[in-house]
């Protein structure tokens, strides 16, 4: 069994990033697009947060209706985090600032 039938068992959700030449990143199973510049695009997707860093990074497609996205650009680094370590992240940083 590969790591992807793992996966796909285990959550019921099969996601697909194709980085091509790290110019070019399409991703499927995306919800939201939390925020995004020229250096930094957060994705919020099916199997958790996605971090897409690089230098002079566009949004080229965004398609609700498909949960697809491409990211154009200097493609530097990938990096998933689980939504609720970063929701409690962002909750204890907004409880010290309201302390």
């Amino acid at each position: 069994m590969t790591i992807d039938e793992r996966k796909s068992i285990s959550t019921g959700v099969i996601q697909n990033l194709i980085l091509e030449n790290r110019g070019k990143l399409s991703i499927s199973g995306v919800l939201d697009v939390l925020s995004f510049d020229d250096q930094v695009v957060i994705l919020e997707t099916e199997l958790g947060l996605l971090t897409v860093k690089g230098e002079n990074i566009r949004i080229n497609k965004l398609s609700i209706d498909t949960s697809e996205v491409i990211v154009e650009g200097d493609i530097s680094s990938l990096t998933y985090s689980d939504k609720e370590s970063e929701k409690a992240k962002a909750s204890s940083f907004m409880s010290k600032i309201f302390k």
